[in-house]
């Protein structure tokens, strides 16, 4: 006969991987978070021994044009950080993060087979030839086989990072000052694993890939992927998962039709009205036949007890006679939308950053594949350029979590010490920094490609070290570290509890559209310059020939813009629960 347990000994709306009650002395907290950390080390050193080099895989392997090869790596990773939004929305909706992660990850290791297969065997690549500029590109079959794997790889990548960070954050009591305190800690280690995964990725398996060949750069990254799922079933028995509580996309579609209805049909609202929260249950409920947790209780109760005055056209999908029973909306809901719509801007506000994030891994390792890579006997491989700003960040994320934060909080008196908004902001301004570094340091590299003749031969090294590229590697992943990490934390905690993953996963989706745009910037600025028989900025087999420095002073423009936009909505945005503004 089965005991019953005790309901104070439980998780309200948490199961553990049985799918039986999570148990407060059993499931969650720190520990749980730290085999997420440990997935996180070998699912980004995974992503990255796959990524870092995959310019010049796809340029000198499968024979495309640096633009061509460019475009496809952006195109690439802007489609596995996109589909993350498709891992939230299910870890929502329907599954549970630790289930998406799981299945988002055998996804990946199938994906990395075929790539692994297709670099290990001759007859799946382009014939090989003296000359990159006369060389076949790749087509047919082999072409379908390379894409294929890259996507089902991406799809593999979006299930993992929109599950894989909320399903660490979901470990913690949001409820108690040391729950939320361990939940920012958890964030800032997160980033420092990500890290930590890309600096063997960046280091020791671009070096493999470089010298033994891509079939061990692909296979590391099978043999890293396949051993983090090990880890994270490992960690099964003291994780706690949230219980999906249907689709959000539902939810705030419905809002959007009942408030619009009611607005045209003149249906009276209630927004004047109070109603405790605690006595509305709402339908994702009603059907799952689940409690609320206590989280989610707290959280409507002292937040959303009658609508507020923003976004007010929104209250008018609380009314006292629906249009329809299916229309019903209940004030937290309402509320739940507007929380949505106010954080938008401020995802919408890192996509440029990200734009620039992106020639890390395109036009700044086809520089440096151009310039002296030599650091004494050792010759360092132009993809392991990230290794400066990673090594920076593992240095910082500790001293940030356990120094300059503790200090920020007894100087401001505040739990943040240092809110999100601001990291945020300190990322962004860096950004620029580092696009104007970058085009000063392409000026240089012309310069010194023009005084040694080298001008029209980007296959011969240039006397120049490749460690004046550092500095924009350097200035781009500090920026990194603090848009990410501070932009992870501001969703998780900002977000309706029921809509989380979903958005998080807009952390990586931030990065899809970056990656995106920065492709669509790249057309556009070839199709604006290439008029009037005048040669494009950014076309061509060589890259001496291009006008990247023109290309970053543009970007520098767009990201001083943006900033500028980013202020207007910081000071603006008022903290869930909180009168403060930031």
């Amino acid at each position: 006969m089965e005991i019953e347990t005790p309901q104070v000994t439980r998780w309200e709306g948490y199961v553990n991987w049985r799918n039986k009650p999570a148990l407060r002395t059993r499931h969650g907290g720190m520990l749980a978070a730290s085999f997420v950390l440990v997935v996180e080390v070998l699912e980004n050193l995974a992503f990255l021994a796959c990524t870092s080099n995959l310019v010049l895989y796809l340029r000198q392997y499968m024979h495309l044009s640096p633009s061509k090869s460019a475009n496809n790596v952006t195109n690439f990773m802007g489609t596995a950080f996109l589909l993350a939004l498709l891992g939230g929305f299910l870890s929502d909706a329907f599954f549970t993060t630790y289930h998406i992660y799981t299945i988002s990850a055998v996804i990946e290791f199938l994906g990395l087979v075929l790539l692994t297969i297709q670099a290990r065997i001759p007859s799946l690549k382009p014939p090989k030839c003296e000359k990159l500029t006369t060389c076949e590109e790749v087509s047919g079959g082999k072409a379908a086989m390379l894409f294929t794997g890259l996507y089902v790889v991406a799809l593999g990548i979006g299930g993992i990072k929109g599950s894989l960070a909320a399903h660490g954050g979901e470990q913690f009591d949001e409820t108690t000052p040391n729950g939320r305190k361990q939940r920012s800690t958890f964030f800032n280690y997160f980033v420092f694993c990500l890290s930590c995964g890309a600096l063997i990725a960046v280091t020791f398996v671009v070096w493999i890939e470089d010298n033994k060949g891509w079939e061990w750069g692909f296979a590391i990254s099978t043999i890293s992927i396949f051993v983090s799922i090990i880890v994270f079933l490992a960690g099964s028995p003291t994780y706690r998962n949230k219980i999906a509580s249907g689709s959000p996309l539902t939810i705030i579609l419905k809002v959007f039709v009942a408030a619009s209805l009611n607005s045209c049909f003149g249906r009276n609202s209630i927004s004047a009205v109070v109603r405790p929260s605690n006595s509305i249950v709402s339908p994702s409920n009603q059907h799952s036949g689940r409690k609320q947790s206590e989280e989610e209780t707290k959280q409507e109760t002292t937040e959303t007890e009658k609508p507020t005055h923003a976004l007010k056209f929104l209250n008018n999908a609380v009314a006292y006679e629906p249009i329809h029973s299916s229309l019903e909306c209940t004030v937290e809901q309402v509320e739940d939308v507007k929380v949505v719509l106010k954080i938008l801007p401020i995802f919408a506000s890192t996509i440029i950053l990200n734009c620039c994030l992106a020639q890390l891994n395109t036009f700044s390792v086809e520089q440096a594949a151009t310039m002296n890579t030599d650091l004494g006997s050792l010759k360092v491989p132009p993809a392991s350029l990230p290794i400066f700003p990673v090594v920076f960040i593992i240095i910082l994320a500790p001293i940030y979590d356990h120094v300059i934060i503790p200090y920020a909080r007894k100087a401001t008196k505040s739990e943040m010490g240092i809110s999100h908004l601001q990291r945020i902001g300190i990322g962004l301004v860096l950004s620029i920094i580092a696009m104007t570094v970058a085009a000063i340091v392409e000026v240089k590299r012309k310069n010194v490609a023009t005084n040694s003749g080298l001008l029209d031969d980007a296959t011969k090294q240039l006397p120049i070290s490749f460690f004046w590229i550092a500095f924009q590697f350097l200035f781009l992943g500090s920026a990194d570290l603090f848009t990410l990490a501070g932009l992870l934390e501001f969703l998780f905690s900002e977000a309706p509890i029921r809509m989380r993953s979903l958005a998080t996963s807009l952390s990586w989706a931030s990065l899809a559209i970056g990656y995106y745009l920065s492709s669509m910037i790249v057309s556009i600025v070839n199709a604006a310059t290439g008029r009037s028989n005048h040669r494009p900025w950014l076309s061509g087999a060589n890259i001496n020939h291009y006008h990247l420095e023109r290309f970053y002073w543009l970007m520098c423009v767009l990201s001083g813009l943006n900033f500028l936009q980013y202020l207007f909505w910081a000071i603006k945005y008022k903290y869930r629960g909180t009168g403060n503004n930031h």
